[in-house]
């Protein structure tokens, strides 16, 4: 990304009158023979003179070249001091990185030399009284001209060392003077920040003045005069940066800038000698040994600091003060350095076991890296061999590994700089072992020519190798590896390497590593295969790394291969440019037709990738004739334009939109394409696909816009007059281009277009308008004349859409389009629009007030907008008296202003009279007024508005109070409801007049007063009044109309009146200017005032603190975050200061709440965590954070449960504390500060499960699922125990250590209640979740023994859990404990835990110990068996140990729960995994459990095997899974002979859980092509039992199974049918799975496998001869069938089957010319499919469009191919292909009228009316949130267009028949048809006419349907016409 240098802002000189009156007439004082000088003075006078900056910069330019030439016997006098005294000024009154500043320093530094005292005199008296007498709100400034002068600017340098004391003066008052204010800034943040800012700035300067001073300190630290002076100052100084360093409100930076400093100091005042390493050495030891060679006043000072019980903090500060401030280059001075070198990384790795804060961690790393660095400098640079003392930087030796462990711990840290520096202190360590290892062995050789003779270097590749690929840290590891030892190492040690790193790009996140991993080994690998100069060394690296890319390209899904594209192809092409003809030579050889497995982009979508890519990098050149880039043909490029994949078709636009230039030319060919692409593309329900089609289109906009700007530039410069008239034809090419995007654009945006098609359009004519213009001036690209009134309605008509993104989009494009065509300026139509808006800002619709809002702001811009809105205001509200309108000469901003202020005044005025009414009765509003849409309107009005500068700013402060008024009344009249206990169920669902009495009585009687009482006393109904009561109720005045109010009504009312009356607070609050008194006293005029701002804060607190709706709250905590924002920036002390008061009155509230008070404590805490939320995150991330700091305190004391305190009182405080941290634990904006009490917070959640209240349990556990979130990170896969979402143990630990001690501990008084001997359950509380957060750790194969956060403790107790009485608890524990077991301890832990088994059966067993440790062993061995580190098999004991306890998997074994999991652990080691035995154990073991298997209830009947026991199923399924791997998947281990018997026994099982596992395995095997087991499964025996078993199946999930077993072995084939002996014939297997499919209906998954099985057998039956009348009858009913699973309501399941069906049908039936099913079914079933291929579900339409590759060619038009095409595309081609079917059928008349039927819809507008009128039988307020049609991607519309275009050419047909004896049209078909034609069409007009006025924005969804149902009407009317005209 190119980062735009910001450029520095250019100010004049601002000098106060009095100082500027005296320059000026020193200037004018005339001088004797000085002409030079004279004009000096003259041209300095005039710069004074002057207010523009650009001009006095000339001038000062102009003045030091006058200085330049002064000659050189030019007498001194008082006119040459004061210009010098004068530029001195300027130069100290200018602020930091004006460029006049820096013209003034050239002008001074150009003097000549015997000007240079004088010049340095006047500029050190100007700095003297800078720094003499210096203001403190001056002091950051007078803090940069000091830097100033010392950044480049010779002259300011000398100053500075004349003036060295004063300025060390200065600079110790001003860092004094910030020490002071900090302590009273507290809940200042922004007043902090600038504070931390200013202390910064000083630091850093102080600094900068002692290193540019160090001649003249050292000279006056030598002189007796002037040594105690100095020293004084230095020591105030040094005092200064010892207070910042243990002073931990002050922010890092500044604390780490203070440690520089202080090494700066002591290293300025005793030298470079071995003396500064040992005063350094001592301070970090914290021991005042070294510092006797100190001088006694800094010998002082530093013991003071040694003795002041200093933070942590400081040692590392001071490390990276000694390493970044001291010189390690070259050789050290002494012993002394070398020490302190060692001694800096051991206090580091001391200080990173205790560091929270990952900024702490951030600086540790970074130190750490300085420090590896300074080492490699050292050993680099050195002339002798590395000192005995620096052998300990050699791999393997102590330090080293310590190094590697914080490598380790920290190389998934969540902060990108973290890993970032252990990358680079991966590297440095290895550059430092080369270095020692070089000079230890004493060698001249480099070390990495052979790494492999390296053990180090060799254990450590192996290691990494070995770890799993989503630690993101062991890429940049091994890229160091790579950049330091060469590809060729790694590749050898790891061949597959390249293809591992391919497979991992398709996981987001971590294709940047993989790609960068993947680039340093390609390019290094060229470099060394190139070095090596062999003839094929290029065909080797394609080998290595093309071939690979081009099978993944090819093969892989698409969304693994998106991030190959964006990070890895550009990086192969960039190193090989040439390998591009190599690649796409490759592609093409595998034939681009083809398009590979399911979900891939196949070949021709590798390729356009591939070219995408190659273009983008400018290596394919533009389009020759007829090819692209003079590689692919355009008809290839065009089939990828609409191919059926996404992404293809992305990369093939890319191709023609994306360039290297952005004035390249637009050729006729890719004009030719994106007219090809664009329609059939522009219904993308993708989001992203829109998003990438809308960026690329913008690319080729630009493209047309530079390149016709070139082009006219070109025609005017061009003398050739041929060369001139071809880019004049270029133009008009584009010209015509551009029109036709926009016509094409608008004409789709009909009423009842689908979203995605009007998002899609409206983006790009929004592009297209802010690149060209919609102006109707004469122009190239004025666009004006093209938009039609009917293309400008149209889009206006889009604000009504119910989606929020088309309705802005719509809004800004209204705008741009010529006024004359929306019609908005005449009187009438403006009327119309702005009542509609009126109207639809009261509707009871939410989504009808968005659309007022958008309608409004798009009149606002009409002058005269007030006399129409006066009108308008005429019949709803006589008293409201508009203002004035705006003058005819108004400017656009005053007629804005204006007229917002009118809108918002008539919207205010209706609001308040609302509000008035509302008081009396809410039912009536909700039923007819709700509040909310006015003051929604209002809001978005108001957003349009510049406040900063309003002409009439007393009348909109007056405006502003009542606004404000107006918002707390309607918050008074809703917050009952809102802030009931329950108000969801506030009101009951009744209608009747008796129930709206007792309705009213409910909304009587609530008030806030509800108490959080439950948690000790039930709550008890106030007794119902009685009958004669509730009769003497006052009915609600409906002024004569009825009206229905239900529960939803009423809350949607209230709580959406008090989101928007929220948002219109915070809105106010945000965008208003602030009246208040600033620092200086001065008075800031504003609109809203600090005492309305605070009161607005106040009731942000009511809210958010009392109301109970989700809905009310959430939206409130939108406006007081806005509100919050604004505090903090404001410039009021006051206003500042309110969120900390507020937070500390909140949590004392907390604090004290008991179940008396008003805080909702249900709800999790309701809107309490949302109030602290938003107080907090108003904190600077860069401030200290002191107030997060405190409330996680007070929030973890309050959870955390404490023995001393009272249990009652305290439940309510600690559910808050909670349910608050729970929310901060999840709000992203606190960043990483929150990461220090991560521990804190685990430990409350915990020990909160501890509780006897429910509510603190079930807040701890909604904790403890944040904390686990926010810890191991958002779920990343389906598998919840991924690795992804895993840790290593010492990274857990290494990061959050306070959790070890706690949760061994824990574990360990779990684990001591869990034994079940006494047969009795006892669960630890919190035993579950610690086992689930052990379970997340995993180990590392990096981790060694050493680390004092060892996992070992644990284990035992782990394994004593696996003795729970509780299923679940054991299996926890068994997952948890294999992390804590090494690979290389897997095969002793599981052969410990084997001999815990018993030898035989006793009476005292106790199963449950069994079935734990039998759990823990599975899971130890499924783990070693993938993990890449497992040892080699050996002999361990565990085969032995497994035959002797072999009795627990047999009939001994009454415990069938046991006896399973027995038999897993030995599936696991028998099958064809890698196990822990030898080869000849596993053979005896396989023969111990096949003998076993023989004898089981499996395949030995016996009675006890039918009595069903607690376990049974479980046992079964166990045994089984023997039971398969021995005859199914792997029969060659076992017994290849038993085979077949075992299956047939399997599939015979009594219990169905069996067959369904069988089944499904067989299923697998079949679809993965196992062609071997599929030619077994086809022999007679195991087939009868198949078609027997789907005979007579009774389980519908095993019935389905069986059903698609049967379907996959008939693809190859026909399968002979079975029932026993009998052989079944096709017809009655036709006849029975028909039977099935009609009655499985209630199955999915069997109505889907009965229907497929169905399918693929008619496909077979179907043959051009003639079928009897019984299979006529079962393809006839099958087509039925098929048709009926089409309908929308049908499951997407269902519609995909019904797709693939018709699909695989279109070869033998729908496009047969033998009409194999007669013409009706046959073209049913084209309608079903065409009906599937306008679906919402894309997969459904994707799938439903594959039929076009069975069709043949001759039927296909000629730009279409047989390839996989868009869906609408394919639409359009299946009605195409229909009418040519109908013409080779002969059957055109008949086709016609169905055609035509079709095009009525006659079914369908049947299907609207009645839902129309079941809809109007319902009142239409029951559905407040009812968008329409389920099917948001079908267009009506356009599929009618499209039918018509097809059906009018297929008329044309008849009036030339080819056959003249072919049967003709049937008349009375034609005349009934026109009849139902003609009466639909007058049915929709007069309906249509009945619709009030605007119906496009009032009701756009009954006015859409009947203008479609109109259409039909129409259209069907003229083609009967032509069809009458034939007859």
């Amino acid at each position: 990304m190119v980062v735009k240098k910001k450029t520095a802002k250019v100010e004049a000189v601002v000098l106060d009158e009095e100082k500027l009156s005296k320059l000026i007439a020193s200037l004018s004082v005339e001088g004797r023979g000085e002409d030079e000088v004279q004009k000096l003075a003259q041209t300095l006078q005039s710069c004074l003179e002057l207010t523009d900056p650009v001009q006095q910069i000339q001038l000062v330019k102009k003045a030091g070249a006058q200085l330049e030439v002064l000659i050189v016997d030019q007498p001194d006098g008082p006119l040459l001091g004061a210009c010098l005294h004068t530029l001195a000024l300027v130069y100290t009154s200018l602020q930091p990185k004006n460029p006049l500043r820096r013209a003034v320093a050239s002008a001074l530094g150009s003097v000549p030399a015997r000007l240079m005292k004088c010049t340095v005199d006047s500029l050190s008296s100007c700095l003297n009284d800078l720094v003499s007498d210096s203001p403190s709100d001056q002091f950051p400034h007078n803090v940069d001209t000091v830097a100033a002068c010392l950044d480049g600017f010779p002259i300011g340098e000398k100053c500075i060392n004349k003036l060295l004391p004063e300025v060390l003066q200065f600079l110790y008052t001003g860092l004094r003077t910030f020490l002071h204010q900090n302590s009273d800034l507290t809940g200042r943040h922004v007043a902090q920040a600038q504070l931390m800012h200013a202390c910064l700035s000083a630091v850093k300067t102080s600094m900068l003045v002692v290193q540019r001073s160090q001649d003249t300190i050292s000279a006056s630290l030598q002189s007796e005069k002037e040594r105690s002076q100095l020293e004084e100052k230095l020591s105030c100084l040094l005092d200064c940066y010892i207070h910042i360093l243990t002073d931990e409100e002050f922010i890092q930076s500044v604390q780490s800038t203070a440690g520089m400093a202080v090494v700066l100091l002591i290293r300025s005042v005793m030298g470079s000698g071995d003396e500064v390493a040992s005063v350094v050495y001592s301070l970090l030891r914290g021991s005042a040994e070294g510092l006797d060679l100190a001088p006694p006043w800094l010998k002082q000072r530093c013991e003071g600091f040694l003795t002041s019980g200093r933070p942590p903090g400081v040692s590392l500060y001071l490390c990276h003060g000694a390493l970044a401030m001291l010189s390690w280059k070259g050789a050290l001075p002494g012993p002394q350095w070398e020490q302190l070198l060692l001694l800096i990384p051991h206090t580091l790795l001391e200080l990173d076991v205790s560091v929270k804060e990952s900024s702490t961690a951030m600086v540790v790393s970074r130190v750490l890296t300085l420090w590896s660095s300074a080492a490699v400098d050292y050993l680099q640079s050195g002339t002798k061999p590395c000192p005995v003392s620096l052998h300990s930087l050699r791999g393997g030796s102590e330090l080293q590994q310590r190094l590697l462990e914080h490598i380790y711990s920290h190389w998934e840290h969540p902060l990108d700089g973290v890993r970032h520096q252990t990358r680079s202190l991966f590297k440095n360590l290895l550059v430092l072992h080369q270095l020692t290892a070089l000079s230890t062995t004493d060698c001249r050789q480099d070390p990495s020519a052979e790494p492999r003779t390296d053990p180090y270097i060799t254990a450590l590749t192996q290691s990494l190798l070995g770890l799993e690929w989503h630690m993101r840290g062991k890429y940049g590891s091994l890229g160091c590896l790579v950049e330091l030892y060469g590809a060729g190492y790694i590749l050898d040690t790891q061949p597959q390497l390249p293809c591992s790193l391919l497979d991992l790009m398709g996981d987001q996140t971590l294709a940047p590593y993989a790609s960068d991993l993947l680039e340093r080994l390609f390019v290094s690998h060229k470099v060394q295969l190139s070095e090596l100069a062999t003839e094929d060394w290029m065909h080797q690296w394609h080998v290595t790394w093309v071939t690979p890319l081009l099978q993944v390209l090819c093969t892989a899904q698409l969304h693994q291969t998106t991030y190959i594209l964006d990070y890895f192809l550009p990086k192969l092409l960039r190193c090989s440019p040439s390998s591009l003809s190599h690649m796409v030579q490759a592609l093409q050889d595998m034939s681009p037709c083809s398009s590979g497995p399911s979900g891939s982009r196949g070949a021709m979508g590798a390729l356009m990738t591939l070219l995408r890519a190659a273009r983008a990098q400018g290596v394919v050149p533009s389009t020759e004739e007829g090819l692209w880039g003079g590689l692919v043909p355009l008809s290839l490029l065009k089939q990828a334009l609409v191919h059926k994949h996404d992404q293809v078709r992305m990369d093939a636009l890319g191709l023609v939109c994306e360039s290297h230039r952005s004035t390249e030319t637009l050729s006729s060919q890719e004009i030719e394409l994106i007219h090809y692409f664009l329609p059939p593309n522009l219904n993308s329900q993708s989001p992203g696909v829109r998003q990438q089609t809308v960026s690329l289109f913008k690319k080729l906009l630009c493209r047309v816009k530079d390149s016709a700007q070139f082009l006219q530039k070109k025609i005017g410069q061009e003398k050739n007059e041929e060369q001139k008239n071809k880019d004049q034809e270029t133009l008009s090419c584009y010209k015509e281009f551009v029109r036709w995007m926009c016509v094409t654009l608008l004409e789709v945006l009909l009423p009842g277009a689908s979203f995605s098609k009007c998002i899609m359009s409206l983006h790009l004519l929004c592009l297209i308008g802010q690149l060209f213009t919609f102006s109707t001036d004469p122009g190239p690209f004025a666009l004006g004349e093209v938009v039609t009134s009917d293309h400008a309605q149209h889009v206006l008509y889009c604000i009504a859409s119910n989606f929020q993104e088309v309705k802005q989009l719509a809004s800004t494009l209204s705008r741009q389009l010529p006024p004359s065509t929306l019609g908005l300026q005449a009187p009438e139509r403006m009327a119309e629009v702005l009542q509609a808006a009126l109207d639809l800002s009261s509707s009871t619709k939410p989504f009808d007030s968005v659309t007022a809002a958008h309608l409004l702001n798009l009149l606002l811009h009409e002058p005269a907008l007030i006399q129409t809105l006066g009108l308008c205001a005429q019949g709803q509200a006589p008293d409201f008296q508009p203002p004035p309108s705006p003058p005819p000469e108004a400017g656009h901003a005053l007629v804005l202003e204006i007229n917002t202020f009118a809108v918002i005044r008539y919207l205010l005025h209706c609001l308040q009279s609302e509000v008035i009414r509302a008081e009396s009765s809410l039912l009536q509003a909700a039923a007819s007024f709700p509040l909310y849409g006015r003051a929604h309107c209002i809001t978005a009005v108001l957003q349009q508005l510049n406040t900063e500068d309003l002409k009439e700013a007393g009348q909109w402060c007056a405006l502003v109070s009542e606004l404000i008024a107006v918002c707390y009344r309607t918050s008074d009249v809703v917050a009952p409801v809102v802030q009931s206990s329950s108000p969801e169920g506030l009101i009951p669902m009744d209608t009747d007049s008796e129930a709206s009495a007792g309705l009213q009585k409910i909304l009587q009687e609530i008030q806030p007063r509800d108490t959080n009482d439950f948690f000790t006393n039930a709550r008890e109904l106030e007794p119902e009044q009685t009958e004669e009561q509730t009769k003497s109720n006052p009915s609600i005045d409906t002024g004569g109309e009825g009206y229905r109010v239900t529960a939803q009504m009423v809350l949607v009312c209230c709580w959406r009146s008090m989101k928007e009356v929220s948002m219109l607070l915070g809105q106010l609050c945000q965008s208003l200017p602030l009246d208040f008194t600033d620092q200086d006293g001065q008075r800031r005029s504003g609109l809203i005032t600090e005492e309305q701002v605070e009161g607005v804060g106040l009731y942000f607190r009511q809210q958010l603190l009392q109301s109970r709706h989700r809905g009310a709250f959430e939206l409130a905590y939108v406006g007081f975050v806005r509100l919050t924002d604004m505090l903090c920036r404001s410039g009021s002390q006051w206003l500042q200061r309110l969120p900390s008061r507020w937070l500390s009155e909140v949590l004392e509230e907390v604090k004290s709440s008991d179940p008396s008070s008003k805080l909702c404590a249900t709800r999790r805490s309701a809107g309490i965590p949302f109030y602290i939320q938003a107080l907090l995150s108003s904190e600077p991330k860069s401030s200290s954070c002191s107030l997060l700091k405190m409330t996680m305190r007070e929030l973890i004391a309050l959870a955390t449960p404490s023995p001393d305190r009272d249990t009652e009182r305290s439940t309510v405080p600690q559910v808050h504390a909670l349910n608050i941290l729970r929310a901060l634990y999840r709000d992203t904006r606190l960043g990483e500060n929150i990461i220090p009490f991560v521990s804190e917070g685990m430990q409350a959640a915990v020990l909160g499960f501890t509780s006897a209240a429910w509510a603190v349990r079930n807040s701890s556990t909604l904790l403890f699922s944040t904390l686990i979130t926010r810890i191991f990170g958002v779920k990343k896969g389906k598998d919840e125990h991924s690795k992804k979402n895993r840790m290593t143990g010492r990274e857990f630990f290494t990061r959050f250590p306070a959790l070890y001690p706690f949760l061994l501990t824990q574990l360990e008084e779990a684990a001591a209640t869990v034994e079940s001997d006494s047969g009795q359950v006892k669960l630890h509380p919190s035993l579950f979740l610690l086992l689930l957060v052990l379970s997340r750790l995993y180990p590392s194969p990096m981790d060694g023994s050493s680390s004092p956060l060892g996992l070992a403790p644990f284990t035992p107790f782990i394994i004593r859990c696996g003795r729970s009485a509780v299923y679940r608890t054991r299996e926890m524990a068994a997952r948890a404990l294999v992390p804590f077991v090494l690979v290389t301890q897997v095969p002793s832990t599981v052969c410990d835990l084997l001999q815990e088994l018993p030898l035989e059966p006793g009476p005292k067993i106790q199963h449950n110990h069994i079935h734990g440790t039998l759990l823990q062993v599975l899971f130890l061995l499924r783990s070693f068996q993938s993990d890449s580190h497992r040892p080699l098999p050996s002999a361990n004991g565990i085969g032995s140990g497994l035959r002797q306890r072999i009795w627990i998997a047999s009939r001994q074994n009454r415990c069938l729960v046991t006896r399973g999991a027995f038999l897993d652990v030995l599936v696991s080691l028998c099958g064809p995994n890698i196990s822990l035995l030898e080869d000849g154990e596993v053979r005896e073991l396989r023969g111990e459990v096949l003998s076993l298997l023989l004898a089981s209830e499996l395949l030995v009947s016996s009675p006890s095997a039918a009595a069903h026991v607690p376990g049974t199923t479980q046992y079964l399924l166990s045994l089984s899974r023997v039971a398969l791997s021995a005859g199914v998947e792997n029969p060659e281990l076992w017994d290849p002979q038993l085979a077949p018997q075992i299956l047939q026994h399997l599939l015979s099982s009594p219990c169905y859980e069996v067959r369904a596992l069988v089944l499904d395995t067989v299923l697998k095997m079949l679809q993965r092509g196992d062609s071997q087991r599929s030619a077994e499964w086809q022999e007679q025996t195991v087939l009868s039992h198949l078609t027997g078993l789907a005979l007579h199946e009774t389980h519908p999930h095993c019935l389905a199974k069986v059903l698609e077993v049967l379907c996959a072995l008939g693809s190859s084939g026909p399968v002979l049918w079975r029932d026993g002996d009998r052989r079944l014939s096709r017809e009655e297997v036709l006849r029975r799975l028909l039977s099935l499919a009609q009655t499985s209906a209630h199955s999915v998954e069997l109505h889907c496998a009965a229907l497929t099985l169905l399918s693929q057998l008619v496909a077979q039956l179907v043959t051009p001869a003639p079928q009897d009348a019984s299979a006529a009858s079962c393809f006839s009913e099958w087509a039925s069938l098929v048709c009926s699973c089409c309908s929308e309501d049908q499951p997407a399941e269902v519609k995909m089957m019904v797709s693939e069906v018709l699909v695989k049908c279109t070869a033998p039936v729908l496009t047969s010319p033998h009409l194999p099913l007669g013409l009706a079914a046959t073209v049913s079933l084209w309608r079903s499919l065409v009906t599937l291929l306008q679906d919402e579900d894309q997969e459904v339409r994707d799938a439903a469009a594959d039929f076009i590759c069975f069709v043949p060619a001759a039927l296909l038009s000629s730009d279409v191919s047989t390839s996989s095409v868009c869906p609408p595309l394919a639409l359009d081609s299946a009605v195409g292909i229909l009418c040519r079917l109908l013409k080779l059928w002969g059957a055109v008349p008949e086709g016609v009228l169905a055609l035509t039927e079709w095009l009525l819809g006659s079914e369908e507008v049947k299907q609207e009316e009645d839902e129309a009128g079941d809809e109007s039988s319902v009142d239409d307020e029951d559905f407040l949130f009812e968008k329409g049609d389920l099917n948001l991607w079908a267009e009506p519309v356009q599929w009618v267009l499209l039918l018509h275009r097809h059906l009018r050419s297929l008329v044309q047909t008849l009036a030339h028949p080819l056959d003249p004896e072919s049967p003709g049209l049937d008349p009375s078909r034609v005349s009934a048809l026109s009849d139902q034609a003609r009466a639909q069409s007058r049915s929709a007009q007069k309906a249509l006419a009945s619709l009030p006025a605007l119906p496009q924005f009032i009701c756009p969804m009954e006015h859409a349907r009947l203008a479609l149902k109109r259409d039909r009407a129409e259209l069907a009317l003229e083609v009967l016409h032509k069809l009458n005209s034939l007859l």
